[in-house]
Protein backbone atom coordinates (compact mmCIF):
# COMPACT_ATOMS: atom_id res chain seq x y z
CA UNK A 1 0.00 0.00 0.00
CA UNK A 2 1.33 3.26 -1.35
CA UNK A 3 1.40 6.29 1.44
CA UNK A 4 0.31 9.57 0.22
CA UNK A 5 0.70 12.53 2.61
CA UNK A 6 0.98 16.17 2.21
CA UNK A 7 2.88 18.74 0.37
CA UNK A 8 5.03 20.40 2.88
CA UNK A 9 6.13 23.82 2.93
CA UNK A 10 9.79 24.06 3.68
CA UNK A 11 9.97 26.98 5.84
CA UNK A 12 13.82 27.65 6.11
CA UNK A 13 13.57 31.28 8.02
CA UNK A 14 15.81 32.42 10.79
CA UNK A 15 13.69 34.18 13.06
CA UNK A 16 10.08 33.82 14.69
CA UNK A 17 8.69 37.09 13.25
CA UNK A 18 9.66 35.44 9.76
CA UNK A 19 7.99 31.91 10.31
CA UNK A 20 4.26 33.78 11.59
CA UNK A 21 4.59 36.74 8.46
CA UNK A 22 4.77 33.93 5.91
CA UNK A 23 1.96 31.55 7.51
CA UNK A 24 -0.28 34.29 8.28
CA UNK A 25 -0.56 34.83 4.29
CA UNK A 26 -2.77 31.45 4.64
CA UNK A 27 -6.18 31.36 5.98
CA UNK A 28 -6.23 30.28 9.67
CA UNK A 29 -8.08 27.05 8.28
CA UNK A 30 -5.54 26.07 6.29
CA UNK A 31 -4.24 22.75 7.22
CA UNK A 32 -0.69 23.03 6.60
CA UNK A 33 2.72 20.86 7.36
CA UNK A 34 5.37 23.23 7.89
CA UNK A 35 9.00 22.29 7.90
CA UNK A 36 11.57 23.50 10.31
CA UNK A 37 15.16 22.65 10.23
CA UNK A 38 18.62 23.36 12.04
CA UNK A 39 18.51 27.70 11.43
CA UNK A 40 15.42 27.89 13.27
CA UNK A 41 15.28 25.84 16.02
CA UNK A 42 18.86 26.36 17.11
CA UNK A 43 17.53 30.06 17.03
CA UNK A 44 14.00 29.87 18.47
CA UNK A 45 14.21 26.51 20.34
CA UNK A 46 11.70 23.97 21.36
CA UNK A 47 9.09 26.63 21.83
CA UNK A 48 8.67 27.58 18.56
CA UNK A 49 7.75 24.08 17.47
CA UNK A 50 4.97 24.33 20.20
CA UNK A 51 3.80 27.47 19.26
CA UNK A 52 3.27 25.83 15.30
CA UNK A 53 1.68 22.94 16.82
CA UNK A 54 -0.59 24.77 19.25
CA UNK A 55 -1.92 26.79 16.23
CA UNK A 56 -2.99 23.60 14.72
CA UNK A 57 -0.06 23.37 12.41
CA UNK A 58 1.45 19.89 11.89
CA UNK A 59 5.33 20.21 11.97
CA UNK A 60 8.13 18.26 10.27
CA UNK A 61 11.21 18.94 12.55
CA UNK A 62 14.50 18.38 10.47
CA UNK A 63 17.58 18.30 12.63
CA UNK A 64 19.05 15.13 10.51
CA UNK A 65 20.54 13.76 13.73
CA UNK A 66 23.99 11.49 13.28
CA UNK A 67 26.10 10.90 16.30
CA UNK A 68 26.37 7.64 18.11
CA UNK A 69 23.43 5.80 19.05
CA UNK A 70 22.97 6.87 22.53
CA UNK A 71 23.49 10.82 22.07
CA UNK A 72 21.17 9.87 19.20
CA UNK A 73 18.63 8.38 20.92
CA UNK A 74 18.44 10.37 23.72
CA UNK A 75 17.83 13.58 21.17
CA UNK A 76 15.28 11.51 20.07
CA UNK A 77 13.57 11.10 23.81
CA UNK A 78 13.28 14.83 23.50
CA UNK A 79 11.79 15.30 19.72
CA UNK A 80 9.47 12.48 20.76
CA UNK A 81 7.99 14.30 23.48
CA UNK A 82 6.81 17.09 21.41
CA UNK A 83 4.33 15.83 19.06
CA UNK A 84 5.64 16.56 15.68
CA UNK A 85 4.81 14.33 13.17
CA UNK A 86 8.15 13.71 11.00
CA UNK A 87 11.89 13.75 11.86
CA UNK A 88 14.88 12.97 10.59
CA UNK A 89 18.03 11.08 11.01
CA UNK A 90 20.88 10.51 7.98
CA UNK A 91 21.70 7.02 7.17
CA UNK A 92 24.41 6.50 6.88
CA UNK A 93 24.92 6.91 10.68
CA UNK A 94 24.02 2.85 10.54
CA UNK A 95 21.67 0.81 11.94
CA UNK A 96 22.52 0.96 15.43
CA UNK A 97 21.81 4.30 15.50
CA UNK A 98 18.65 4.01 13.97
CA UNK A 99 17.42 1.63 15.44
CA UNK A 100 18.48 3.75 19.21
CA UNK A 101 16.53 7.10 17.26
CA UNK A 102 13.66 4.93 16.71
CA UNK A 103 13.23 3.87 20.35
CA UNK A 104 13.86 7.63 21.59
CA UNK A 105 10.88 8.45 19.47
CA UNK A 106 9.07 6.11 20.76
CA UNK A 107 9.73 6.23 24.63
CA UNK A 108 9.37 10.00 24.49
CA UNK A 109 6.32 9.85 22.74
CA UNK A 110 4.90 7.43 25.52
CA UNK A 111 6.22 9.94 28.24
CA UNK A 112 4.28 13.04 26.57
CA UNK A 113 1.44 10.78 26.23
CA UNK A 114 1.48 12.07 21.95
CA UNK A 115 1.76 10.00 18.92
CA UNK A 116 5.96 9.46 18.08
CA UNK A 117 6.89 10.97 15.16
CA UNK A 118 7.65 9.33 11.22
CA UNK A 119 11.42 8.88 11.53
CA UNK A 120 13.18 9.49 8.22
CA UNK A 121 16.37 8.51 7.48
CA UNK A 122 18.46 10.98 4.88
CA UNK A 123 19.74 8.85 2.31
CA UNK A 124 22.04 10.92 -0.11
CA UNK A 125 21.61 14.67 0.16
CA UNK A 126 19.80 15.93 -3.21
CA UNK A 127 23.14 18.07 -3.38
CA UNK A 128 25.26 15.25 -4.17
CA UNK A 129 26.20 14.57 -7.24
CA UNK A 130 27.55 11.16 -8.75
CA UNK A 131 30.81 12.79 -8.93
CA UNK A 132 30.50 13.59 -5.19
CA UNK A 133 29.42 10.10 -3.96
CA UNK A 134 32.55 8.85 -6.30
CA UNK A 135 34.91 11.18 -5.84
CA UNK A 136 34.40 12.67 -2.26
CA UNK A 137 32.03 9.64 -0.30
CA UNK A 138 34.60 7.02 -1.71
CA UNK A 139 31.52 4.94 -3.09
CA UNK A 140 31.93 2.07 -5.12
CA UNK A 141 27.99 2.04 -6.22
CA UNK A 142 25.91 4.08 -8.18
CA UNK A 143 24.05 6.77 -6.79
CA UNK A 144 20.81 4.57 -7.15
CA UNK A 145 22.40 1.69 -5.96
CA UNK A 146 23.85 3.80 -2.91
CA UNK A 147 20.66 5.15 -2.05
CA UNK A 148 18.55 1.66 -2.04
CA UNK A 149 21.61 0.28 0.05
CA UNK A 150 20.82 2.87 2.99
CA UNK A 151 17.15 2.75 2.34
CA UNK A 152 17.30 -1.06 2.89
CA UNK A 153 19.37 -0.36 5.94
CA UNK A 154 16.93 1.96 7.79
CA UNK A 155 13.95 0.01 6.91
CA UNK A 156 15.41 -2.59 8.67
CA UNK A 157 16.36 -0.78 11.51
CA UNK A 158 13.06 0.64 12.07
CA UNK A 159 12.83 3.82 9.99
CA UNK A 160 9.36 4.89 9.09
CA UNK A 161 11.07 6.10 5.49
CA UNK A 162 13.85 7.71 3.85
CA UNK A 163 14.32 11.44 2.20
CA UNK A 164 14.99 10.91 -1.28
CA UNK A 165 15.53 12.35 -4.82
CA UNK A 166 12.54 11.80 -7.02
CA UNK A 167 14.84 9.99 -9.46
CA UNK A 168 15.48 7.40 -6.70
CA UNK A 169 11.80 6.71 -6.23
CA UNK A 170 10.82 4.32 -8.26
CA UNK A 171 14.18 1.75 -8.08
CA UNK A 172 13.42 2.17 -4.17
CA UNK A 173 9.62 1.09 -4.65
CA UNK A 174 10.64 -1.71 -6.57
CA UNK A 175 13.89 -2.92 -4.15
CA UNK A 176 12.36 -1.93 -0.80
CA UNK A 177 8.21 -2.00 -0.76
CA UNK A 178 5.83 0.06 -0.77
CA UNK A 179 4.82 -0.11 3.18
CA UNK A 180 7.57 3.08 3.60
CA UNK A 181 7.57 6.67 2.79
CA UNK A 182 9.31 8.14 0.58
CA UNK A 183 9.61 11.95 1.10
CA UNK A 184 10.83 14.07 -1.65
CA UNK A 185 12.09 17.44 -1.55
CA UNK A 186 13.97 19.05 -4.83
CA UNK A 187 10.54 19.77 -5.88
CA UNK A 188 10.22 22.53 -8.79
CA UNK A 189 7.55 23.77 -10.52
CA UNK A 190 8.24 23.70 -14.48
CA UNK A 191 10.98 25.87 -15.64
CA UNK A 192 12.03 26.59 -11.96
CA UNK A 193 15.85 27.10 -11.30
CA UNK A 194 17.34 24.01 -9.82
CA UNK A 195 19.10 26.32 -7.18
CA UNK A 196 21.57 23.93 -5.13
CA UNK A 197 19.45 21.32 -5.68
CA UNK A 198 21.13 18.64 -8.40
CA UNK A 199 18.08 15.78 -8.72
CA UNK A 200 14.87 17.47 -8.93
CA UNK A 201 11.17 17.09 -10.39
CA UNK A 202 7.91 18.56 -10.43
CA UNK A 203 5.24 17.86 -8.21
CA UNK A 204 3.28 15.67 -11.17
CA UNK A 205 6.33 14.29 -12.22
CA UNK A 206 6.97 12.96 -8.22
CA UNK A 207 3.26 11.68 -8.21
CA UNK A 208 3.76 9.39 -11.01
CA UNK A 209 6.86 8.06 -9.62
CA UNK A 210 5.75 7.64 -6.49
CA UNK A 211 6.74 10.15 -3.88
CA UNK A 212 4.79 9.94 -0.73
CA UNK A 213 5.10 13.25 0.26
CA UNK A 214 6.53 16.04 -1.26
CA UNK A 215 8.54 19.13 0.30
CA UNK A 216 8.62 22.76 -1.37
CA UNK A 217 10.92 25.49 -0.04
CA UNK A 218 12.06 28.62 -2.36
CA UNK A 219 9.72 28.13 -5.14
CA UNK A 220 6.84 28.66 -2.69
CA UNK A 221 8.79 31.65 -0.30
CA UNK A 222 9.81 33.21 -3.05
CA UNK A 223 6.81 33.48 -5.43
CA UNK A 224 5.36 36.79 -5.85
CA UNK A 225 2.07 35.00 -4.13
CA UNK A 226 2.97 32.29 -2.08
CA UNK A 227 -0.19 31.04 -1.64
CA UNK A 228 -1.26 31.18 -5.03
CA UNK A 229 1.64 29.03 -6.09
CA UNK A 230 1.21 26.28 -2.72
CA UNK A 231 -2.16 25.84 -3.78
CA UNK A 232 -0.84 25.36 -7.74
CA UNK A 233 1.17 22.93 -6.73
CA UNK A 234 -0.94 21.00 -3.95
CA UNK A 235 -3.75 20.43 -6.58
CA UNK A 236 -1.04 19.35 -9.26
CA UNK A 237 0.45 16.74 -6.59
CA UNK A 238 -3.08 15.61 -5.46
CA UNK A 239 -4.39 14.99 -8.87
CA UNK A 240 -1.65 13.43 -10.49
CA UNK A 241 -2.10 11.11 -7.27
CA UNK A 242 -5.81 10.38 -8.14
Amino acid sequence: MQNHGPLIISLDVSTRAALFSFIEQFSPDEKLTIKIGMELFYGEGPRIVRDLLNRGYDVFLDLKLHDIPNTVKNGMKQIGKLGVAFTTVHALGGSAMINQAKQGLIEGAEEAGVQPPKLLAVTELTSITPEGLANEQNSKLSMVDQVVSLANLAKQSGADGVITSPLEVEALRAAVGDDFWYVTPGIRPKDFPKDDQSRTATPAEAATVGSSTLVVGRPIINANDSVATYHKMLEEWQNANR
